[in-house]
């Protein structure tokens, strides 16, 4: 099984962006995913420097993927995105039916998690389409993806979100900026103010969502590191990292090590997780493992 490195969620700014896939070279992470995927307001990094970072990870060994956004809105967004899945140097992951649109029988292409991929029929299509891994919905359990190895085309890879805040939903209006009781046009980009999203709590003072701009995810971070056995049995080809400012680099590390017959806890980042859809249970629980 690999490793990858999924696209950043959250606004940084482009010295952290830079810093932190300048480590990411020395990671042993075999697939990085570059991109926008939330918010086209978010500028600060330009599709050439995009495409450094590309360059540079290309020459450390690791197999990079541009990523697309999950709701373009404008005819702006629209060109980036015919830009993207224009190139011809790097395999690109379509987050909407739009960029399944432009890459149909282009060229091979990822199927992000945020395409509604639950069946079957609808895998057969997109590997029609030319799509060569998908990831699943986040919310999917073992028990259909286990169902969905066993008719998946052939040459089609799995991928599995194993570790991050849970990408749950996209709103064309922007959370981060309605918390601040500014408009979506005045937002002024207010969200590298918080560069791991910012928590919404309940009344009982339970952390229930983490708004991100226009995208909700889950209040604590999804951790499938005791399912790397199960997951490799069932024929996953890949698990997916999802980006923190902080610990990162413990968290791949103790999935590497796992992969290799370790265990190692990840270093400074214990925070409370969930795997409930995992289990096909709701989201926020956590399920151990038998045997725990």
């Amino acid at each position: 099984m690999k490793i990858s490195l999924g696209p950043i969620h959250y606004y940084w700014s482009k010295e952290n962006i830079e810093q932190f896939y300048r480590s990411a070279e020395h990671w042993p992470v075999d697939i990085v995913y570059l991109g926008e995927t939330v918010c086209a307001k978010r500028r600060v990094m330009r599709r050439t420097d995009w495409l450094d970072i590309a360059a540079r990870l290309t020459d450390a060994g690791k197999a990079v993927v541009l990523s697309t956004l999950a709701l373009p809105e404008a005819n702006s967004d629209l060109l980036q995105l015919e830009k993207i899945c224009a190139n011809a140097h790097y395999m690109v992951e379509a987050n909407d039916m739009s960029a399944v649109h432009l890459l149909a029988g282009r060229a091979p292409f990822v199927a992000g998690p945020h395409i509604n991929c639950y069946n079957s029929e609808t895998l057969s299509l997109l590997a029609d389409l030319g799509a060569t891994r998908w990831v699943p919905p986040v919310e999917l359990p073992a028990t259909t993806i286990v169902m969905l190895q066993n008719t998946r085309p052939e040459a089609m890879e799995t991928e599995v979100f194993a570790h991050g805040h849970l990408p749950l939903s996209f709103s064309a209006r922007c959370f981060t900026a309605r918390a601040d009781n500014v408009g979506k046009d005045e937002c002024e980009q207010r969200c590298i103010g918080d560069p791991e999203g910012r928590a919404l709590f309940t009344q009982e003072h339970e952390r229930l969502f983490t708004i991100n701009g226009i995208q909700l995810q889950s209040g604590i971070p999804c951790n499938l590191l005791n399912e790397m056995a199960s997951m490799s049995a069932m024929g996953i080809d890949i698990a997916r990292i999802s980006p923190q400012l902080t610990a990162t680099e413990s968290v791949i590390q103790a999935f590497h090590a796992t992969l290799n017959g370790k265990y190692i806890s990840p270093e400074g980042y214990d925070p409370p997780v969930c795997n409930g859809y995992w289990h096909g249970e709701p989201g926020m629980k956590f399920m151990s493992v038998q045997g725990d």
